[in-house]
């Protein structure tokens, strides 16, 4: 019995390093909340281009299309589509100091029409890093033009 455990801790540790096993022993999330950053794709951009998208980290680039749809995840989708995008996120209404209570959703079903999340304080759960950033909405253009605008918390 002892022998087995030992070799079956022995195959752990050595299949892992150590900063994934604190990460699944206390399971606590990253939350950013460096200072503050802005974003802005302006109104007809490209959003293929790389200066048109938020690239939050290697697996959230937002970014939004010029047919006035909502954002989108475009590493990892190629148009938004309002019922999944962007997809690998989730977002609530709120603060990251009331995280714990917060109730995560996907984008539109968490903050209506797109065009009023102006000025809406929200948490957004970059879901495959783990990671939970503040994001507040400066600007959402109407009439088919893309734009949009937010400030964000930085790591």
């Amino acid at each position: 019995s002892y022998l087995a455990i030992t070799l079956i801790a022995t195959v752990l540790i050595s299949c892992s390093d150590g900063d994934d096993i604190v990460d699944n022993i206390d399971n606590t999330p990253t939350i950013w909340k460096g200072s503050l950053i802005s974003f802005e794709k302006l109104d007809n951009a490209d959003p293929n281009l790389s200066s048109n998208q938020d690239r939050i980290t290697d697996n959230v680039w937002i970014t939004r299309g010029n047919d006035g749809g909502q954002i989108y995840n475009i590493a990892k989708e190629n148009i938004s589509d309002k019922n999944s995008s962007p997809v690998d996120t989730e977002w609530a209404l709120g603060t990251l100091d009331d995280i714990e209570s917060l109730t995560f959703n996907k984008f539109r079903t968490a903050v209506g029409s797109p065009k009023d999340v102006i000025g809406k304080k929200l948490v957004l759960h970059l879901i495959e890093d783990d990671i939970y950033i503040s994001v507040t909405f400066t600007s959402w253009s109407s009439g088919q033009k893309g734009g949009f605008a937010y400030s964000r918390s930085t790591k």
